[in-house]
This record gives C-alpha cells, structure tokens and sequence, in this order.
C-alpha cells in the first residue's frame, strides 16, 4: 500500500509533471497523486512555462528533452517565479554534463529513464543532509569515455572539429562515436 507523505510534503503539494511521453505522464502523475502529491500535467515547453508562469508548483519533474524544445527553460521560469521549488529532471539521455547543466540551472536532482515513482518522491524530498548510496553498478571504462567527449563536445557548441581538436582524435573517427548509442 502507497502511503500519503503528508507531513513531509507540507503545505502546498501543488506538483508540475513536463514530459511529452503522455502514457508515462499519466501514469505518474496517478503514482503521485497517491502519494499525496496533487500533481498538473504538461507536455511541452510551452504548457510547462505557461503553468510555471501563471501557478507555480512547489515540486517539479521536468522531462529534458522535448518535442519543442529544451525542459531547462521550464526548470529556469520555475526558479524565477518560485526559487524554493524542488525540480527533478528526468531524462532518458542520461549524460553528465546535461546533468550538471541541471543542477546549475536550479534543478534539486537529476534521474535518468526508466525511473519510478519512489526514485521521484525520494528526489523530490530529499533534503541533501546524507550522501547518496555509491550505484550498484557504476559507470563502465568505455561509459566514462563517452561521457567525457559528450562533455567536451557540449563546451565546444557541438562543433565536430573543434570537439576532435581538442580531444585529439581524427574527426571522422569523433563522428563515428557520437552516431552510436551511449555504452552501458
């Protein structure tokens, strides 16, 4: 049985769900919903940015990629119009520098796809008194490699050449890389 988070959500349970997969929206926004949250969908950067201007939420998950653009400009509006908010980004395009980009921009936590609805409520209440858990099953060699050039990549603008100038590597062979998936 799903328990109510009452007293840890306080006041205002008002929660802001960004994410233009609809089927997953739905469902967790019910999850939430149980949980105590009184959650309001959007699925686009517009809808987001609309809700965040107009109502602000005191809690926030916000899917980073959408069809029309960026979920950061929904996490900026949200820090403008309510610092105290607490935003997860949710994304399936888990990369490092995306999730520092996240965190600077005022985002409370970051989680990748698939995620549940305790991984999100434990993210939207954590208060970062505690370290987290060391993850179970850490980053391979041939994942920290591909995070550091999609870092690097990120910096020089998503400039092919530059990017393989600065890594040292033929830019042919950076082209090939950047068009396969992430390494698990």
């Amino acid at each position: 049985m799903i328990e109510d988070l009452g007293a840890e959500l306080g006041a205002d349970r008002s929660l802001l769900l960004v994410d233009d997969d609809e089927p997953f929206v739905k469902r967790l926004a019910k999850a939430m919903e149980k949980r105590g949250f009184l959650p309001e969908t959007a699925e686009s950067v517009a809808a987001g940015k609309a809700i965040a201007m107009s109502r602000p939420p005191a809690y926030a998950v916000v899917d980073l990629r959408l069809e029309d653009g960026n979920g950061l400009d929904v996490v900026e509006v949200l820090r403008e119009r309510r610092p105290d908010c607490r935003i997860v980004v949710l994304t399936g395009y888990g990369a490092i520098a995306t999730a520092v980009a996240a965190v600077k921009i005022g985002a409370t936590d970051y989680l990748s796809k698939p995620a549940d609805a305790n991984e999100v409520t434990n993210a939207l209440l954590s208060r970062g008194d505690h370290l987290p858990q060391p993850p179970e099953n850490p980053m391979s060699a041939d994942r920290v490699r591909w995070e550091h050039i999609q870092r690097v990549y990120e910096m020089c603008d998503r400039n092919v050449s530059e990017t393989a100038r600065r890594l040292n590597m033929h830019r042919r062979t950076l082209q090939r890389i950047l068009a396969k998936r992430s390494p698990k």
